[in-house]
């Protein structure tokens, strides 16, 4: 019995394949950060690669197939986390990361773009929440090695750390229109580390 195709956007190619990839996704970058996602079109993204129209509907189908591959794309090249040795170097660290990718005019409009693009499809939704859980678990060890440390309790979900720190700054981001400097992410990462410390994060015993 032969093989379901793979959904669109998923096989991860090599060579000039890989290359047409990378020019369909810049394009998608671009269109999403200049015309959002409800006038994105496979053609027009067909025209800014520079790659045939008949490529980019076969390869992905749908603007939510290929805004679904780009989230891949970008946790597959997410920066690697920092390691400073204490929990609240960490987290802060971790902050000042979100920060600067929120507030970069680019960036931040991309993710804007993609945030109302998996609102409406869950193909998208389930890759940016595939997105998330890559950088939750890229970040979880530093609250593993606090643990370790002695500088939260056992049974500290890292998970929930690493989210609270997060949190309030998408928030500002997306929902309130509240500031989101520097000093937001500071406090964003010292709450969250001080609820660690204090058990709020415990969730398991034993």
């Amino acid at each position: 019995m032969p093989e379901e195709p793979s959904p669109p956007g998923t096989v991860r190619p090599g060579g000039r394949t890989a290359r047409t990839r990378a020019a369909a996704l810049r394009a998608a970058e671009d269109a999403l950060i200049e015309t959002g996602f409800d006038a994105l079109d496979l053609a027009d993204i067909a025209r800014r690669a520079d790659i045939g129209k008949t490529t980019v509907y076969r390869r992905w189908g749908t603007p939510a197939a290929l805004v679904a591959d780009l989230l891949l794309d970008m946790a597959e090249q997410s920066l690697p986390r920092t390691e400073t040795g204490t929990l609240d170097g960490d987290l802060r660290a971790n902050a000042r990361l979100v920060h600067k990718t929120l507030t970069d005019p680019r960036s931040g409009a991309l993710f804007k773009a993609v945030v109302t693009a998996a609102a409406g499809h869950p193909a998208t939704a389930t890759a940016l929440h595939r997105f998330y859980a890559t950088r939750i678990t890229e970040w979880a060890p530093c609250v593993e090695q606090a643990t370790a440390r002695g500088e939260v309790p056992e049974g500290t979900d890292p998970a929930e750390v690493i989210r609270a720190v997060s949190a309030p700054l998408y928030y500002r981001f997306l929902v309130s229109g509240d500031p989101l400097d520097a000093a937001s992410a500071e406090r964003a990462a010292a709450a969250a580390a001080a609820a660690a410390r204090a058990g709020a994060y415990v969730t398991r015993v034993g």
